[in-house]
């Protein structure tokens, strides 16, 4: 059986490839469960500083596999349930390890694709991709991806995306400040790589505060997001350099 997710480790940087090409690396329960594996293991793996996601083949992820039917009976509903659960999970998971998770983007990242790849800590993107919500158009209600999106993105351009169900090329979401950067689909994985590596060479203890501090302060109001680092920044001063 092909596996779903390719691991490679390189050097400091544990790179994590969506390998379903056929489906255009759509999410089923066996990626969801196998990204969600890996990324805990990362976090436990000291030698693991930062860590890449990448998509095999033409594309990064289009969303949720819609393939196999997902009607809502008596029967299906706790699968169905517990299916949510795992996605949203997963999407908790770029933001709680300690790690820096890169996206590198090419083609379609599409819904939870999309969600996947801006939640990640930072974004490269390849000139050929497209990042949007195509819920609507498809039939479907725009729910996880909404709460996910708003958060990120912020209203207007969340609203914009979910509704009109347009998707954005790499410049414009880099003019939003959805992406770090835009560059040829040759040279997606190299620079996602070289930026893995830089920040690979800080102090492992120092990063993860500092996306804990990160992510901590996204939530809080300005005052309270100071006061908090405050108390951080003295309880860090006294770790040993």
């Amino acid at each position: 059986m092909e596996e779903v997710l390719l691991i490679e480790t390189r050097g400091a940087v544990r790179l994590l490839t969506l390998n379903r090409p056929k489906k255009l690396n759509a999410l089923n329960h066996d990626l969801i469960e196998a990204l969600t594996e890996a990324l805990l293991a990362a976090q436990q793996d000291d030698a693991v500083s930062v860590v890449v996601l990448a998509g095999a083949g033409r594309a990064f992820c289009p969303g949720m596999d819609t393939s196999a039917p997902r009607v809502l009976t008596t029967e299906s509903r706790r699968e169905l349930v517990r299916a949510a659960d795992d996605s949203i999970a997963l999407f908790k998971l770029l933001a709680r390890i300690d790690k820096p998770v890169i996206a590198a983007v090419h083609g379609y990242a599409l819904g939870a694709g999309c969600s996947l790849a801006l939640g990640s800590d930072l974004v490269v993107a390849a000139e050929s991709a497209r990042f949007g919500y195509p819920e609507l158009r498809a039939g479907l209600t725009a729910s996880t991806v909404t709460a996910h999106a708003v958060h990120i993105m912020g209203r207007k351009i969340a609203f914009e995306l979910l509704t009109l169900c347009e998707n954005i090329p790499p410049q414009r979401a880099y003019e939003l400040g959805l992406v770090n950067r835009v560059v040829p689909d040759a040279e997606l994985l190299p620079a996602a790589l070289g930026m893995a590596e830089i920040i690979a060479k800080w102090n492992p203890e120092f990063v993860g505060q500092t996306k804990r501090t990160f992510h901590r302060a996204a939530s809080l109001g300005p005052e309270q997001a100071l006061e908090m680092a405050r108390d951080i920044s003295v309880v860090m001063a006294r770790l040993p350099q």
